[in-house]
């Protein structure tokens, strides 16, 4: 399924439903926990980053920047994947297909990761305090 059509099925349930059959409501509804793990995950990703931006004065400007930016756009990029995934994988059971693939939890983790290295060696130079 191509990005463009996954973009129209985001905000129309109705087509979504007319996608084959409809399956066990315990895996729809997995789908959807896994959906709202994925935003409170931006969320906390947006929360980080307003964060650093705001209480790691110790850094300089455009390292906090950086940092900051970095878990922003975190954030965003998992609220914009959670409802992406949770479409194709809800389209995918209903067809009876496998479910699709991602890459997005090992980028996610290595932003992440990147990020606290940053923070963490701020702290250990004495760069943060």
């Amino acid at each position: 399924m191509g990005p463009l059509r996954t973009m129209g099925l985001w905000f129309s349930p109705r087509r979504v439903r007319a996608e084959g059959d409809t399956p066990d409501y315990r895996f729809s509804l997995a789908n959807e926990r896994t959906f709202l793990a994925w935003v409170r995950t931006g969320l906390a990703l947006v929360a980080g980053g307003i964060a650093v931006d705001q209480f790691a004065t110790g850094l300089s400007g455009p390292v906090r920047t950086v940092i900051a930016v970095v878990l922003l756009v975190g954030g965003a990029a998992c609220a914009v994947r959670a409802v992406s995934h949770w479409v194709r994988c809800e389209v995918a059971m209903r067809r009876g297909e496998d479910l699709p693939e991602s890459r997005f939890p090992a980028l996610l983790a290595v932003g992440t990761a990147l990020a606290a290295l940053l923070v963490a060696v701020a702290v250990v130079t004495g760069v943060l305090r």
